[in-house]
């Protein structure tokens, strides 16, 4: 039996649907967000996941409860899992953005935000994740956030961090990651629950 991830976005907040930054501010899901994470539990109830793993926060949580419940097993939270520290940047519109700043964002994976992380930590800690995980047998669902889903993503096609900003993740989006920790394969991406 081989490994597999099924990386899940979380469901949509209020912070994400006005297009605002949302790092470690503690959002809960919007109304479609639950219904987003619903939809996540129907399209993942026969997965044969013996495993539910979130990041702590209450998005992700709120995500994982009912896929959770549709599996019958518990969420555990693993902090890898947790989205990128914005730091002073949290809740701000991208149009507020210093645009110098957001170019070096962009250009160094190692520049982190004032008070916050580089995307180049991110990365670590999500490959992590995914390594450990695909060092295992059995398919595992994972509830995390944009910044951690595409560095996995990333790790596991052999790409760079920069790579990250080649990718568009959907809210309450899945991607699949398989295979073995020294020879992962992508196995979809930005896929939607019906």
């Amino acid at each position: 039996m081989t490994a597999e991830i099924v990386l899940v976005r979380h469901g949509q907040t209020a912070l994400n649907q006005a297009g605002r930054l949302q790092g470690r501010v503690d959002a809960p899901l919007t109304d479609l967000g639950r219904a987003q994470a619903d939809a996540l539990a129907r399209a993942l109830a026969e997965c044969g996941a013996a495993r539910v793993v979130s990041s702590p926060l209450q998005r992700a949580q709120q995500t994982a409860a009912p896929i959770a419940a549709a599996l019958d097993v518990d969420v555990e939270i693993d902090e890898r899992l947790v989205e990128i520290d914005y730091g002073a940047w949290d809740e701000r519109l991208l149009r507020e953005m210093d645009p110098a700043d957001w170019a070096r964002w962009r250009a160094d994976p190692a520049f982190a935000p004032p008070g916050g992380e580089s995307l180049l930590v991110v990365s670590q800690r999500a490959s992590s994740f995914a390594f450990d995980t695909l060092a295992g047998n059995g398919t595992v669902v994972a509830v995390s956030h944009v910044s951690p889903i595409k560095a996995i993503v990333a790790w596991a096609v052999g790409g760079t961090v920069e790579a990250t900003w080649r990718m568009h993740l959907d809210v309450a989006a899945m991607c699949r990651v398989g295979g073995r920790p020294d020879l992962p394969v992508l196995r979809s991406f930005n896929a939607l629950a019906s």
